[in-house]
């Protein structure tokens, strides 16, 4: 099976050029629904099928490396078209193929009536294509290639609806923020090749331990504007900015860049270089830092957000700090559990969010809501598991599981400490009161208006509801892979995985406290549930007194408003920018430029009016021109 790796990745491929070039034919919708699903769904049947093999059969060292053709080869440098397949890209190809092809199926229903069906179908599957050449690249430059796609996809289906001009620009910030950090990552791609040799993954890091030493200056600098991209690509502080706005795409282009594609491009990219990063401790800590402090901007802005998108949104920020805490104190295989189980239930939220949200004629905002659990229940039970695994319910639900190991490596590992650990169960609270604030508000209460007009409401699809069942499933049920030791012990994912990442390093192994930690952790979670359930629906009235209150009111903006992260941006990036462009406009280089058009133009006009149409100044013209010519052939 393993010959046919290069498939996963190219039939989408080819089905994204094959809808591109019927688009506008008068195809039918049926026939693209068909193309555009079942190309997905075949690549994930592939990928099954060589995941099976790989747990039967694997391959030597559990690596098996397809070579395609050599993509480049100029003066020393080389790059191919290769596809990397270990224990890491397996589990990454799986969940991106598994979970897009729900998504694909979902979107089939529910993006029936959109006249740009095609076009939807063309760009996810350019999506899923790109996502997947990133995971299985195995060389950087081909990574670098599936990473530029995913950010062009990215641009393409957030402003979807490119009409409203709102999504346009949500689109272009997307697109400009997180070429920051791809232009960091690119700088750090030169800086590895010109020290290392070479690109090649494998090579770039078995070369990197045996020429830096750890702390190495230069170990510290390439993986820094690693780090960068990846906090680009991911939507980590500073560069989140972009995230929430993405909410301008259609529901399953939000589940899609949020669970299983574009969001987690950089913990990959961690995950995959973990060499390097561990030959720069500096970094690692700064990976931490930075997944710790995302983690709880992320969940308090999300406590305020009256959009549920925007919940999900700031939710993905902070969860995606959850993984990045764990990459910086070497928990690599905790963040991928972490990523997988995400997939599971973000995708889930997103796409019953998505239901919610068309029954009500595209209304976003939870407080005009209300009422919808008996209106709607296979979307209201679909919605509050993904919502408990979310907030991490303990025992019941998959996030519990990959958000318990993230808490104890932070306390436990050797570059952790219980002030991460803190922080990260200050995460857990928020998460869970916002969490349950949005099934409150959404499902719970008294019905608004505009429910009450549209009762009864139209039940979704099998094609909706589906997916559906099958992520609240796997939102209850995947954790149970790998289980810690106070719960069965049953750590079968991290197993799988240490052949391709390390072992976190565990300063304390007792029983005694791991369990301590897990029911302070418990206990967390009920009580933000309990906080959500008094904010919401049994005292509401604290909430509206304390934000009538000075303090209560500037704090509710702040986190409304992201922290005011997108005015620092403007002030001390967009516009100075935009100053300098204004101010270069008019430089003396231009000028001589401008100068010159300005000559075309003149003689343009010059030239144009020898054109009088009079066929006696056209002769007269000609025989100057002969005897000016046959007086330069004489003279010379």
């Amino acid at each position: 099976m393993y010959q046919f790796l290069w498939l996963v990745p190219a039939i989408p491929l080819f089905s994204f050029v094959l809808l591109t070039l019927l688009s506008g034919s008068g195809i039918s919708k049926r026939v693209v629904a068909v193309i555009g699903v079942g190309s997905v769904g075949i690549s994930a049947l592939l990928a099954g099928l060589i995941g099976i093999n790989f747990l039967i059969a694997p391959p030597p060292g559990h690596i098996y490396l397809q070579s395609l053709w050599n993509w480049m080869i100029v003066d020393g440098f080389s790059a191919q078209i290769a596809f990397f397949l270990d224990d890491l890209s397996l589990i990454m190809m799986l969940v991106i193929t598994f979970v897009g092809f729900l998504i694909h199926l979902y979107s089939a229903e529910f993006m029936a009536d959109d006249d740009g069906y095609s076009r939807f179908f063309s760009y996810m599957n350019l999506f899923v294509g790109s996502m997947l050449i990133l995971v299985l690249a195995d060389n950087l430059v081909f990574l670098y290639l599936g990473w530029e796609a995913v950010g062009l996809c990215s641009f393409l289906l957030i402003g979807f609806w490119y009409h409203d001009p709102a999504n346009g620009r949500a689109a272009r910030k997307a697109f400009i923020v997180t070429r920051v950090g791809d232009a960091a990552m690119a700088i750090g791609l030169f800086l590895l090749f010109d020290h290392l040799g070479t690109l090649q993954i494998q090579q770039v890091m078995r070369s990197a331990i045996q020429q830096w030493p750890v702390g190495s200056g230069l170990a510290i600098a390439a993986t820094g504007l690693l780090l960068v991209g990846a906090m680009g690509k991911s939507a980590q502080v500073p560069l989140q900015i972009w995230l929430p706005d993405a909410m301008a795409g259609p529901s399953p282009v939000s589940a899609l860049i949020h669970a299983a594609t574009m969001v987690t491009a950089g913990v990959y990219l961690i995950a995959r270089t973990y060499a390097l990063f561990s030959l720069a401790p500096q970094v690692l800590t700064t990976v931490a830092v930075v997944g710790t402090v995302t983690l709880i901007i992320g969940g308090f802005s999300a406590l305020v957000q009256q959009d549920i998108k925007r919940v999900l949104a700031y939710s993905t920020i902070s969860q995606v700090g959850y993984m990045f805490l764990a990459l910086g104190v070497g928990a690599w295989s905790a963040a991928i559990f972490h990523f997988m189980t995400h997939a599971f239930f973000k995708a889930l939220l997103f796409l019953a969010a998505g239901v919610v949200i068309s029954r009500l004629h595209h209304e976003h905002n939870m407080y005009l809501m209300g009422g919808l659990r008996k209106r709607m229940p296979l979307v209201f039970w679909t919605f509050l598991i993904g919502a408990a695994s979310l907030s991490a319910l303990p025992l019941i639900t998959a996030g519990f599981y990959s958000k318990d190991q993230i808490l104890w490596s932070a306390w436990s590992s050797e570059l952790g400490s219980p002030l991460l650990w803190i922080f990260a169960l200050l995460g857990a609270l928020l998460t869970a009161i916002y969490a349950f604030r949005m099934v409150f508000l959404t499902f719970y209460g008294k019905a608004q208006p505009l429910v009450e007009e549209l009762s009864p409401i139209r039940p979704p699809g099998w094609r909706i509801a589906v997916p559906l069942v099958v992520l609240a499933t796997l939102s209850i049920g995947a954790g149970f892979i790998n289980t810690p030791e106070t719960l069965g012990n049953f750590p079968l994912l991290s197993n799988f995985l240490s052949h391709s990442l390390p072992q976190a390093q565990l300063v304390s192994s007792s029983i005694t406290l791991q369990l301590i930690l897990q029911i302070v952790a418990a206990i967390t979670v009920f009580t933000g549930i309990g906080i959500a359930y008094l904010a919401v629906l049994r005292s509401p009235q604290i909430v509206e007194r304390i934000r009538a209150t000075s303090a209560g009111a500037r704090l509710y903006k702040l986190w409304f408003d992201d922290w005011g992260f997108d005015r620092l941006d403007n002030e001390f990036i967009v516009y100075p920018f935009v100053w300098l462009a204004r101010q270069d406009k008019n430089d003396i280089i231009d000028r001589f430029f401008d100068w010159v058009a300005s000559l075309n133009r003149r003689f343009s006009r010059f030239l144009g009016q020898t054109q009088t149409g009079r066929l006696s100044y056209y002769l007269l013209g000609l025989a100057l021109g002969a005897v000016l010519t046959i007086a330069l052939v004489v003279l010379r």
